[in-house]
């Protein structure tokens, strides 16, 4: 099928490449020329594990381009997928002045004689977005367009996105037009996955329910971890006795610094001003981010009970993205943790696989944080070391070499990467989140 893809953000480009990679032809349009000319030049403008090779072979294949022109976009695309930001607003609510734009856009590029589209909310949105979305299309659009409405949330995690997109674990379509229903089977027939069909409203509402939800399992053991820490027990085996219950699952039951990212601050933000309009006020969602906020200022008070005074101290820092395998640093924990040590006066030194960029031209910090040559590098004189993202090769650490280049062995692990007995044993003071602390001899 002829598919075109409006955005070319993280969900829009892997989307994309995704659908050409199992035989769609698929244009992606996106308004910076500036983008579209690193991607014509066979670069991504993120980085997003085995990505870019995917791009690189359909681009060659002749099954997937880019180009700046929404027109060339729709004039030859069976379905038109919108994938472009819905960024957060003061009080919450979503921004969604791009939706807008982008249907009005579609609306004016259309005509009868181009036939049938299906137009495609990819994009987050609150409940009602597609009402709108069809209300704008044929506000605009020239008298006699055929077209249907179809909202399709995405699922994907950022670093395994190829891996969610080629291999999900389900596809939800949301339409009240039986027409652009079956359009939509067409194009998801190449994938093995169950297909739930809905109607369009409950369609964009499972998108934020989902991602709240997990919101809240992620709420709810680190809550359990100042339990676990005021009691003396261990977060780690508390969440896989539960998890290990086959009705909770395991997943989403680390106990660490809170929730980050894109998405689930967003989403858990826009349900709460959702409910809210609708007169159904959701105040566990608010406890919810109550909580995530306040395990931030818990793992703060642990370094300062340590160190007594940031102020002039040295303090490496690992991680920098909001989780591993990206370089995405938007709500970034770990930037978070960072802005608060620096307020305090110290002096950080940080490094992380992939965000180092990112977090130059995004984290807001100027030069107040500064960057070592690799990870090791940044220990070098260190009061402290803290991490906070949980990039494998920090667990893999060989906490000798940790002991040996800190000025003091003292390391706060943010993510419980580190095993208590092996610092012990490399006699590291050790503290993490839900679980006993290693105290120096």
């Amino acid at each position: 099928m002829n598919l075109t893809i409006i955005g070319t953000g993280y969900v829009g480009l892997t989307t994309g490449t995704c659908f050409a990679e199992v035989g769609h032809h698929v244009t992606c349009v996106d308004n910076n020329p500036e983008k579209i000319e690193t991607l014509l030049a066979g670069r991504i403008p993120i980085y997003e594990p085995g990505l870019e090779d995917l791009v690189k072979k359909n681009v060659a294949a002749g099954r997937l381009k880019f180009t700046t022109s929404t027109e060339e976009g729709v004039r030859d695309s069976e379905v038109v997928f919108i994938a472009v930001p819905t960024p957060p607003q003061a009080d919450g609510s979503v921004d969604l002045s791009f939706i807008e734009k982008v249907a009005r856009e579609i609306a004016e590029c259309v005509t009868p004689e181009h036939g049938y589209r299906v137009i495609v909310d990819k994009s987050t949105v609150p409940v009602k977005t597609g009402e709108k979305v069809q209300q704008t299309v044929r506000r605009y659009a020239p008298k006699g367009v055929e077209f249907g409405v179809v909202s399709n949330p995405e699922f994907l995690r950022e670093g395994c996105a190829v891996d969610d997109l080629l291999n999900p674990d389900r596809i939800v379509i949301g339409s009240n037009d039986e027409r652009a229903l079956a359009v939509m089977h067409r194009v998801y027939e190449p994938f093995v996955a169950p297909v739930l069909v809905t109607d369009i409203n409950s369609a964009e509402l499972i998108k934020h329910a989902a991602n709240s939800f997990l919101a809240l399992k992620i709420s709810y053991i680190n809550a359990v971890s100042a339990i676990c820490e005021a009691s003396g027990a261990d977060v780690e085996k508390v969440a896989e006795g539960i998890g290990t219950d086959k009705r909770i699952g395991r997943q989403f039951l680390n106990a660490g610094l809170g929730y980050g990212g894109s998405c689930f601050p967003k989403d858990v933000k826009a349900f709460i001003a959702i409910s809210e309009s609708l007169g159904t006020p959701f105040g566990l969602l608010k406890e919810v981010e109550r909580i995530n906020g306040e395990q931030l200022d818990r793992f703060l008070g642990k370094i300062r009970e340590k160190l007594w005074v940031l102020r002039e101290k040295k303090i490496a820092l690992w991680g920098l993205a909001f989780k591993q395998n990206t370089d995405d640093v938007r709500e970034s924990v770990a930037l978070k943790l960072a802005k608060r040590m620096i307020d305090e006066g110290a002096t950080l030194v940080a490094w992380d696989p992939e965000a180092i960029e990112t977090a130059k031209r995004f984290g807001n910090l100027g030069d107040a944080l500064t960057f070592g040559e690799d990870m090791l590098s940044c220990l070098d004189g260190a009061d402290a070391l803290v991490i906070a993202t949980e990039w494998p090769q920090f667990a893999n650490v060989d906490l000798t070499e940790i002991k040996k280049r800190l000025r003091t062995p003292l390391v706060f692990d943010g993510r419980n990467l580190l095993d208590p007995e092996s610092a012990r044993a490399a006699e590291i003071e050790y503290h993490s989140v839900g679980r006993p602390g290693v105290l120096a001899e």
